[in-house]
C-alpha cells in the first residue's frame, strides 16, 4: 500500500469514528448473526436491542455452527455473561451508588454495604467478572467477584459527592501506579509488533535509539499487576530485557533461579549462565 492509500484509509476511518459509523465485514456480520443465535444472547441484550440487530442481519445468511465445527470434551465453563453486568453499568453510567449485600472467602456475609461502583473487570485466568467498587463508609478501594454478589440495589448519591469520590478513586489508582521500562534486543526488532501486542493493554510509551538502533517500552501500571507482566516477559524469552523497574528484574532472577534449580545447576553454575 502507498502512501497516498494510506493517507485516504486513514482520512476514511477517522470520519467514521468522528460520527460513530463502525465499519463492520461480512464475515462479521456472518458471526453476530450465528452468535445471536445462542441462548444466552436474550440475557446478553435487551428485547429491543436484540430485535434491532435481528432485523438488521435479516438478509444475511447464518454460519451453520453444527457442521463444521466439533468441540472437544472439556471441564464445565462458567458463563462469561452474568445478570449483575447489564445493572451495574447502567448504575455506573447514572454515577449512582450501590448498597449490597456480598460474601466473603469464609462464606461470611457482609451486608448494607455502602458503596460507588467505578470500573468491571474480567480476568481471562479466572474466568470472572469483579467489580471495583469505592467503600463509602471505609473510604477504601474494594474488589469483588460478582458471584460473590448477594443482593444489590442502586443507592442515588449528589453529583457533588459523586465527584469527591471520582477524585478520590484516581488519587489512589495514582498512588498504586509502577512503571517500568523493557529494551527490545536488536536482533528480534522484527518482532516488535509481536512483542507491543504482547503489553497492548497497558499503557505505554515507545522510545526509539537511531544510534543503537534498539527500542524501549516504558509501561505504566498497578502494582498488582506485576505478576501479569512477568508472564509476559516470561513468554517473550530472550526477545526482551528488563532495563528499570528493580521488583520486576528481582522477580525475574528469582523465577530464573527456581527454574533452574529444577534441573540441579547450582548459584556458581548460575552466575556463569
Amino acid at each position: 500500500m502507498n502512501p497516498f492509500e494510506k493517507i485516504f484509509n486513514y482520512q476514511v476511518m477517522s470520519r467514521l469514528h468522528e460520527t460513530g459509523t463502525l465499519a463492520v465485514t461480512s464475515h462479521e456480520r456472518t458471526w453476530l448473526k450465528a452468535m445471536l443465535e445462542h441462548p444466552a444472547s436474550g440475557q446478553a441484550f435487551t428485547p429491543e436491542t436484540l430485535e434491532k440487530l435481528q432485523s438488521m442481519l435479516e438478509g444475511d445468511l447464518a454460519l451453520d455452527m453444527k457442521e463444521g465445527f466439533e468441540e472437544k470434551a472439556k471441564s464445565k465453563d462458567q458463563q462469561v455473561y452474568h445478570p449483575l453486568l447489564r445493572p451495574l453499568r447502567r448504575i455506573m453510567l447514572r454515577k449512582s451508588g450501590i448498597l449490597m449485600n456480598h460474601r466473603i472467602r469464609d462464606g461470611r456475609i457482609f451486608e448494607e454495604q455502602p458503596g460507588f461502583p467505578f470500573k468491571l473487570e474480567y480476568s481471562m485466568v479466572k474466568r470472572e467478572w469483579y467489580l471495583i467498587w469505592y467503600h463509602l463508609q471505609y473510604r477504601a478501594l474494594m474488589n469483588t467477584k460478582l458471584q460473590h454478589i448477594v443482593e444489590l440495589a442502586e443507592q442515588p448519591v449528589s453529583g457533588e459527592e459523586a465527584t469527591a469520590v471520582e477524585a478520590d478513586i484516581n488519587r489512589m489508582l495514582e498512588s498504586r501506579k509502577e512503571s517500568a521500562v523493557i529494551e527490545v534486543v536488536r536482533r528480534y526488532n522484527s518482532e516488535l509488533s509481536r512483542i507491543l501486542y504482547a503489553f497492548s493493554c497497558f499503557e505505554k510509551q515507545i522510545g526509539y535509539d537511531e544510534a543503537a538502533d534498539s527500542y524501549t517500552i516504558r509501561l505504566t501500571f498497578l502494582g498488582d499487576e506485576s505478576e501479569y507482566i512477568l508472564s509476559k516477559l516470561r513468554f517473550l524469552g530472550m526477545r526482551v530485557r528488563v532495563v528499570e523497574g528493580d521488583k520486576l528484574k528481582r522477580r525475574m532472577r528469582e523465577s530464573a533461579a527456581k527454574a533452574l534449580s529444577r534441573y540441579g545447576v547450582t548459584e556458581e553454575q548460575q552466575v556463569v549462565l
